[in-house]
């Protein structure tokens, strides 16, 4: 595995332990498609590394089952299911049917806006960041008619995946990440700081009761939109800025508003704080293909807050985020 001992820039982090007690951190990348970084205290490298193993093995397993490009020896994944739609069902490992129904419920909470049958369509705008030329509109039309979500068929019991149409494809992007890592945090003790991606989950304070202090990133750098501290819980950012192509002098980043089928175009960037990190994963995902007013009314459905950034650089707040500070 490629390791990097680097922390991820979005996360700062606070001075002040117990003299034995050393901070480490180490960074994976060949995780998600991303960047995963993992820090926390030990009494030496060792006894880190052999705990920050531990967290590896856990998160290369998610990536695996939940990748819907490659296959892998004796794993039926998310590819297993896509290339068997419409044919039959597949007997997966018990993480996929949960996570499946879990997005079903997000699906449910965000009226659509989170979408992992969205697949076919996702898939268009994937080959066109890799090609550099757009989709045709009868292409997308055509795709989002296999985006149906009741034909999703998770046997919870014989731990089976169906997709009853068999042009339907799942892509589970808006989800994966956070609800891997919170996964993984919750099989952790002590105060540990774990991002995947854009995805920062706490489980507890740092040594000495200090919070982690968590920089949401500004999309065109510079100083942090904002600094948010964190001892418990997760922060989730969505924006335009992480993945993109510029095609024909014009930047199409990878968040589909579902109506539009076309990258969404309300913000830059949303922020989500709350205690679950696959919940604020799927917020981020939601409030960033919504206008602020629909956004707030979702939002009011959870105990998240939230931070928007427009292209004009201003930032809008829900109730409780400011407090946060």
């Amino acid at each position: 595995m490629k390791k990097v001992l680097a922390l991820l820039l979005c996360v700062l982090l606070l001075a002040g332990c117990a003299p034995k007690w050393v901070q480490f951190s180490v960074t994976w990348t060949d995780l998600f498609d991303t960047v995963t970084t993992v820090s926390g205290f030990a009494s030496n490298r060792e006894a880190f590394n052999e705990l920050a193993e531990a967290v590896y093995e856990q998160l290369k397993q998610y990536h695996q089952l939940f990748d819907i490009y490659r296959e892998y020896e004796g794993i039926n994944n998310l590819k297993t299911v896509n290339d068997a739609a419409g044919k039959a069902p597949v007997k997966v490992d018990g993480a996929i049917t949960q996570l499946l129904s879990d997005c079903v419920d997000y699906h449910a909470l965000t009226e659509g806006r989170v979408n992992v049958a969205m697949g076919s369509v996702l898939s268009l705008w994937h080959h066109a960041r890799e090609t550099k030329t757009l989709p045709s509109d009868e292409a997308l039309r055509e795709a989002a008619q296999h985006t149906d979500i009741s034909k999703l068929i998770i046997d919870r019991e014989n731990s089976t995946v169906f997709l009853a149409d068999p042009d339907m494809r799942l892509d589970v992007g808006a989800i994966a990440k956070g609800w891997a890592a919170q996964k993984v945090a919750e099989s952790m003790y002590g105060g540990w700081l774990l991002s995947v991606g854009g995805n920062v989950c706490a489980t507890g304070a740092k040594r000495g009761d200090q919070p982690w202090v968590v920089g949401v990133q500004n999309p065109d750098g510079g100083s942090f939109l904002h600094t948010i501290p964190l001892s418990t819980g997760s922060v989730v950012t969505s924006g335009d800025y992480q993945r993109f192509a510029e095609i024909d002098g014009k930047k199409y980043h990878h968040i589909i508003d579902p109506d539009t089928l076309q990258p969404a175009a309300y913000w830059r960037a949303v922020t989500v704080v709350c205690g679950d990190s696959a919940l604020a994963d799927a917020l981020s995902t939601a409030l960033f293909v919504l206008p602020l007013n629909e956004g707030k009314v979702l939002l009011a459905k959870t105990d998240a807050e939230a931070m928007w950034l427009d292209a004009d650089g201003t930032k809008y707040y829900s109730d409780g985020f400011e407090y946060l500070s």
